[in-house]
């Protein structure tokens, strides 16, 4: 058996928006079923947002995520989760970088060399998800 972890994210209203950009940056097919398309809706003015959603690239990037809907509860909470990319090309990973912290995105730490890396930023874009992008440092030893 083989197991494959994907990070969901959770947003409220930005989903399909949060989705678009992704695939800007990274590239690949999206799909995404609306509340109205799996004939699920609760609330009229949430038909045409995202009960399930994902975005997957060839180069292997992989994200989901979905609208919560009012009827339950819901809070980004503050740092709750950070979506890790870690690559071994640095021009790549840069270009990741320059799409994810474009307008409306706040920059945590500037993309630069690290204690433990030879790249590393974080940034926060604007629909509220933290970013880490590194490259992985060879193992000591």
């Amino acid at each position: 058996m083989s197991v494959t972890t994907v990070t969901h994210v959770n947003l409220r209203g930005t989903a399909r928006a949060a989705l678009e950009h992704y695939r800007s940056v990274f590239g690949g097919e999206l799909a995404a079923v609306s509340y109205a398309d799996a004939h699920a809706v609760g609330d009229p003015a949430e038909a045409d947002h995202v009960m399930w959603g994902q975005v997957v690239s060839p180069a292997g990037f992989h994200v989901m995520a979905f609208d919560v809907p009012s009827d339950r509860p819901y809070d980004a909470g503050t740092a709750s989760y950070f979506i890790s990319v870690r690559g071994d090309d640095a021009d790549e990973l840069t270009r990741y970088w320059e799409g994810l912290a474009g307008e409306g995105a706040t920059v945590v730490v500037p993309l630069a060399p690290s204690g433990w890396s030879p790249l590393y930023g974080m940034v926060t874009d604007p629909y509220g998800v933290t970013w880490v992008l590194d490259i992985a440092a060879a193992p000591a030893g």
